[in-house]
Formats: structure tokens, C-alpha cells, sequence
């Protein structure tokens, strides 16, 4: 069928992919804007793990300071080439994720980042409080398992809302990156400091940081 120029416009404006990306999606759903939106997101997903065991060693370290100088973000994120790291879509994807940051303190970059005393401490005090209101064993067990997955949501930046779209976590617009770029992308490490307060330093584990 033909795809209008105003679709793939309005579709690269709330995507931010390529003309023959979005022609390519248009197409695949008869030129829905929504569907092809959609298929944008699981190319990405399947780009994105794809390309999940490639090293990542190039990148950046980007910064970004908020409420007036009180609250400042360092952020790693890797890339394979230096080409990719100098582009626009790499670049402002460094700049939201620092923001995200700032924004939302993040404890722990992913979940396999958590050390395992805090999950068996936060595990422990969600175990007591599904006793304490009286749920079956079989019950409390569910219970708890969702609230962790709440934790993971709460304290692990790849799992959190994206503060711009809580519809998508922040792995999701790195995904959508990676579709973009055609490059595995990885956050690193980040470092948050709060004026007065003692700062919060998150780093990929290296077993992890292998396996991403």
C-alpha cells in the first residue's frame, strides 16, 4: 500500500526513528500510526537481544545537575564504536538517562546488581508483614514475590518507570536506542550526589556486565 509522507512523519515524531524504519512499520500493519508504533518497540526488543552478547566499549560519561546545583548525576552508558557514541540519538539518550537519575534515585543499576543481604534483608521484612496480616502460607508467598518485584521496580534504574513515558521502563528506551543505532548499549555505572548527603555510586557487577 502507499504510505503517506504525514504518517511517516507523525510516526517518526513519537518515535524518533528512521524514514525507512517507519516506512518498514507502516507498512507491516497497513498504516495504522498506533500498530506501527508497536512494531517499532518489538523490533527493538528483538535488535536489542540480538545484540546482548556483543562488547561494549565505547561510550560516554555524561553529567547532568539539577535544582540548582544541589543535586548532580555522572552517568556511564557503553556503546560498541565511537561513531555511534558522537550521535545525536546516543547523546540525548545519555542526557534522559542522567536526568532520569536525578530524578528518580535509582539504588542499583539492574537486579542482578542487588547484593544478595539486601534481598534476603527487604525479603525477610515483606515475609513479616504478609504474616502479620494473616495470609496462608501459599498466599504470603505471591505476596511477597509481587512486592519484590515492586522493590526491583523502585530501586533498580533499568526496571524503573521512565520519568517522561511511566507507560515504559528505562530499558525500553534503551532497547529503542539500540534499534535505532544497530549497537548493543549499556549503562555502566552511575554516581548521584545530593548536597550535604553522602553520594550514591551504582556499578554493572562484572558478571553481569559480561552477560548484558
Amino acid at each position: 500500500m502507499q504510505i503517506s509522507a504525514k504518517a511517516v512523519k507523525e510516526l517518526r515524531g513519537k518515535t524518533g526513528a528512521g524514514i525507512m524504519d517507519c516506512k518498514d512499520a507502516l507498512t507491516a500493519v497497513d498504516g495504522d500510526v498506533d500498530k506501527a508504533v508497536v512494531w517499532l518497540r518489538e523490533k527493538g526488543l528483538r535488535t536489542y537481544e540480538a545484540k546482548a552478547s556483543r562488547a561494549a566499549s565505547e561510550g560516554v560519561v555524561t553529567s547532568y545537575i539539577h535544582a540548582g546545583g544541589k543535586i548532580g548525576v555522572l552517568v556511564e552508558i557503553n556503546c560498541e564504536s565511537d561513531f555511534v557514541a558522537r550521535t545525536e540519538v546516543f547523546q540525548e539518550l545519555c542526557h534522559q538517562i542522567a536526568m532520569h537519575v536525578a530524578a528518580a534515585s535509582p539504588q542499583y543499576v539492574s537486579r542482578d546488581d542487588v547484593p544478595e543481604d539486601a534481598l534476603d534483608r527487604e525479603r525477610s521484612i515483606l515475609q513479616a508483614q504478609a504474616e502479620t496480616e494473616g495470609k496462608p502460607a501459599h498466599i504470603a508467598e505471591k505476596i511477597v514475590e509481587g512486592r519484590m518485584r515492586k522493590f526491583y521496580e523502585e530501586q533498580c534504574l533499568l526496571e524503573q518507570p521512565y520519568i517522561r513515558d511511566e507507560d515504559h521502563n528505562v530499558e525500553s528506551i534503551i532497547k529503542d536506542a539500540v534499534a535505532k543505532l544497530g549497537e548493543r548499549i549499556a549503562v555502566r555505572r552511575f554516581a548521584r550526589y545530593v548536597l550535604g548527603q553522602d553520594s550514591n555510586v551504582a556499578e554493572t557487577s562484572p558478571s553481569a556486565a559480561d552477560a548484558s
